[in-house]
């Protein structure tokens, strides 16, 4: 029993953890399948030609409005860097796709409250502003120069195939009237069940590490790591040391937000735990990818700026916060309170499944099985694999 009940704890928090995020991700992915949808891949590339803030502002507002997955946001910045977007506003880009989405910030405020859902959409901006101004003072010239004589060697990897696909309609027609077309409809599924395929892992990943951490971890010593009591230590110690703490996780996109949770119950500062979600975009796995589409050089330019913009960002929020007095003071983030009964989440579960359901449905009735295999796959030299529309009709490329 010794062994088995700290297993089962870590499960039951875990598997509570899942059952409370439930919706708002059904809810995001639906959401962020939508506006994939509607914005063809060659408007956006035209708004990042430069690094101007009205270029990055659009990188913002794009990349919020796209996919979670921090690997897929990865290879999509390449791709839209090779096609001619500007070095800075693809990392813009990068950044907001996976730390301003709305999952994530419907997630933080059912787990851990609405002030971290605010700090989250505080501090994404800021670290997007550090990082342009950190480009434009340490990565340019021949480090772009060899990035971009990288990224056009056609490297496949992971996700390169979920950035090659576009899938949006034409822009003519109104809105709603795109939307519920027939193309509409299939490339909301689409891009519904592919963004599902490439993040579920992290979500998974995130609850078991998260249960395995509130149950196994002494909340006495993650007090004492993260100098809880000694409110300048805590908040010097906590936007360094998050980072740190996600890199090491190896967790990503919005799964890296019940270890939050924990973290957060565990004493580390507020804005500690802003630093900790920023950090997705350094993991291990992502800076071997850096080096693979960038060349090392960039790699290191790109890990270094950001975790030095996350620390900052980090501080930002901390400080913002206190002097507003924002800052919550209770540390009851959701971890194993959360049950499974008759109640407003069990009925918003139940419904975003049945759209689910009928996503995942359109997606397979229109052979969405082949589409997922291309989806891990990179595309060939000078072909783009995809699926477009012409007059109202979905083709296959």
């Amino acid at each position: 029993m010794d062994v088995v009940s700290p297993v089962l704890r870590a499960l039951a928090a875990a598997g509570s953890m899942a059952w409370e995020i439930l919706w708002p991700l059904m809810l995001g992915f639906a959401l962020s399948g939508i506006v994939q949808a509607l914005v063809r891949r060659e408007q956006v590339t035209r708004l990042l030609a430069g690094d101007s803030p009205r270029a990055l502002a659009a990188a913002t507002g794009l990349g919020a409005a796209s996919s979670s997955c921090s690997y897929a946001a990865v290879a999509l910045a390449r791709a839209l860097f090779r096609k001619g977007a500007s070095f800075t506003s693809a990392m813009a880009f990068e950044i907001a796709s996976t730390n301003l989405v709305i999952e994530l910030g419907l997630i933080l405020a059912l787990l851990m409250g609405w002030q971290f859902t605010l700090a989250e959409f505080i501090g994404g901006p800021i670290m997007i502003v550090l990082v342009a101004l950190f480009f434009r003072l340490w990565v340019r010239g021949k480090i772009v120069d060899a990035a971009r004589e990288q990224a056009e060697k056609g490297i496949a990897g992971s996700m390169e195939g979920h950035a090659a696909m576009d899938m949006s309609v034409p822009g003519e027609g109104g809105f709603w009237a795109r939307l519920f077309s027939r193309p509409g409809l299939d490339a909301v599924a689409a891009y519904f069940v592919m963004d599902w395929a490439a993040v579920w892992r992290d979500v998974v990943g995130g609850l078991l590490i998260a249960g395995a951490i509130d149950a196994w971890v002494p909340k006495e010593w993650l007090r004492s790591f993260f100098f809880e009591g000694n409110d300048v230590l805590a908040a010097l110690w906590g936007p360094i040391i998050g980072p740190i703490v996600s890199v090491l996780s190896f967790v990503c996109s919005v799964g890296n937000v019940p270890l939050a949770a924990v973290l957060w119950n565990g004493g580390i500062s507020f804005g500690g735990v802003a630093s900790f979600i920023f950090a997705d975009l350094i993991v291990v796995p992502i800076i071997l990818i850096y080096r693979k589409y960038y060349g090392t050089k960039a790699a290191l330019s790109i890990t270094g700026t950001f975790y030095l913009a996350m620390v900052l960002a980090g501080y930002a929020v901390e400080l913002l916060f206190a002097v507003t007095g924002l800052t919550p003071h209770t540390r009851n983030a959701t971890v194993l309170e959360a049950a499974v009964s008759w109640n407003y989440t069990t009925w918003l579960n139940i419904a975003f499944l049945a759209l689910a359901a009928l996503l995942v449905a359109r997606f397979l009735l229109k052979g969405g099985a082949k589409m997922l295999k291309m989806m891990n796959a990179g595309p060939e030299p000078g072909h783009s694999h995809g699926h477009g529309h012409d007059d109202g009709h979905h083709h296959e490329h």
